[in-house]
């Protein structure tokens, strides 16, 4: 019988407003050509309290944490979604990065096997990164 190796990697999840982060799940697994392991979404609505979300964010963090950790990625710091985030963190083990876009996600997907310290670098380079203006390229 053959052994089902266990994937040693971070999970990722995005805690965004309204359906940004599931938008961005879709359109990595465009990409990738494939749904990654590990990574979940949790939309936040305006009509929603984050103190009311927070047992469903802390199961949902569950679902993506096989003991490496979590990566965290939010939209805007100081909103709903970054403030219920806050409230999750646990230094070293959870993790929080603000502004995500398509490409930090990626660059979250492709390095997240490299431990935490690695991850958060990489993934805040890849958001900064990818964005600058076309006429200078």
């Amino acid at each position: 019988m053959a052994q089902v190796r266990i994937r040693n990697m971070i999970g990722i999840l995005l805690i965004t407003h309204g359906s940004y982060g599931e938008a961005l799940v879709q359109n990595a697994c465009h990409v990738l050509n494939k749904r990654p392991l590990q990574l979940n979404q949790l939309g936040v609505s305006a009509q929603d309290d984050p103190l009311d979300l927070l047992p469903l964010a802390r199961e949902t963090l569950k679902l993506v944490d096989n003991g490496k950790g979590v990566l965290i990625l939010t939209d805007i710091y100081g909103a709903s979604p970054a403030n219920l985030v806050s409230k999750l963190l646990e230094p070293g083990r959870i993790e929080g990065i603000t502004g995500v876009n398509l490409p930090m996600l990626l660059r979250a997907l492709t390095y997240r096997e490299k431990g935490m310290e690695t991850l958060l670098i990489r993934a805040v380079a890849g958001g900064r990164d990818g964005v600058f203006n076309m006429q200078d390229h």
